[in-house]
């Protein structure tokens, strides 16, 4: 994850799950939070307050909380079945007391009779159906349909997927009108080595917004990514600003180095770890802001994770 973006997930755990980038139901791992294998809880000290997050034994988020102070904090709570999500519920507590009228539950039904699909309940706790959601998946499970349903109407999201002499390009419509296209194709480097290049478009109201193109290495790294911004009076994409990173040898961000005409900036990261080898890191420092986060670990006994595998 890139600057900032270790908690990009706080600000989605109180939305519904369908919004431009939609995946369908979003499944988060121990891998979104920069966690290794075992872990059981982490707890997150930010500007904030705290973020506190738990696991169970296949590394499947099932709790977060946002704590702002003492008396004032959000608790999601997720529920699986055989590895797919059932139910996400996300409350708020406000001077220690819970309050119905800003929480929300989603339900989530899957339906394999003919063609895959998911269906998504957003309810009140006050029992009153806000949205619904459909998730309908292609004969390659990649989805392919999304229809949104509430007291305003219906909106379809239809996503297109064509593949071009290797290059494939996945387009998002809703109700007729582009929203995005992500075009993914690889290259093959002077080394040998071959990289995955993604092209995103983002569409407002049917015309260019915004896009970039990233870089990835073998790995799966990103590498760079060149941003754009639409020029009406040139009618097409305009590059602003490059960005580069580099990985420690953890995987970690070592170094972000972004590039906006002769402008250069650098942002450095440097991380503790609670083990020697492979552990997971418990204080990342970002220069030249000298800011810091830090976390606090909690693993599960060795015996039950090697268990939980078994079974």
């Amino acid at each position: 994850m890139q600057k900032c973006s270790l908690y990009f997930v706080v600000c989605f755990f109180l939305q519904t799950t369908w919004y431009v980038d939609a995946q369908s139901v979003t499944i988060f791992t121990l891998s979104d939070f920069e966690l290794k294998e075992g872990v059981k809880s982490c707890l997150v000290s930010t500007s904030y307050g705290q973020e506190d997050y738990e696991f169970n034994k296949n590394g499947l988020l099932t709790q977060s909380v946002t704590r702002y102070n003492e008396k004032d904090y959000d608790i999601v709570y997720y529920k699986y079945a055989n590895g797919n999500l059932l139910e996400k519920r996300a409350e708020t507590y406000r001077d220690n007391v819970f309050d119905p009228s800003t929480s929300i539950a989603h339900f989530y039904t899957l339906d394999t009779t003919e063609s895959k699909k998911v269906t998504e309940k957003v309810v009140s706790y006050e029992k009153e159906l806000l949205e619904q959601y459909r998730y309908q998946y292609d004969d390659k499970d990649r989805l392919a349909v999304i229809v949104r349903s509430n007291a305003e109407g219906t909106d379809k999201t239809v996503i297109d997927h064509t593949t071009v002499k290797g290059e494939e390009t996945v387009t998002w419509t809703m109700n007729g009108e582009p929203l995005k296209s992500v075009r993914t194709s690889k290259q093959k480097k002077a080394d040998g080595t071959v990289q995955k290049v993604v092209l995103t478009k983002e569409f407002l109201k049917g015309e260019g917004n915004r896009a970039k193109e990233e870089v990835f290495g073998e790995e799966g790294k990103l590498r760079a990514r060149q941003d754009f911004r639409f020029d009406t009076e040139k009618n097409s994409f305009v590059p602003t600003v490059r960005t580069t990173f580099e990985y420690n040898e953890q995987g970690l961000l070592m170094m972000e180095t972004a590039k906006k005409g002769n402008q250069v900036e650098e942002t450095k990261y440097l991380y503790q770890y609670d083990r020697p080898e492979e552990g997971n890191w418990i204080k990342k420092i970002i220069t030249p802001e000298n800011t810091y986060t830090t976390r606090k670990i909690t693993y599960y006994p060795e015996s039950e994770i090697s268990v939980e595998k078994e079974e």
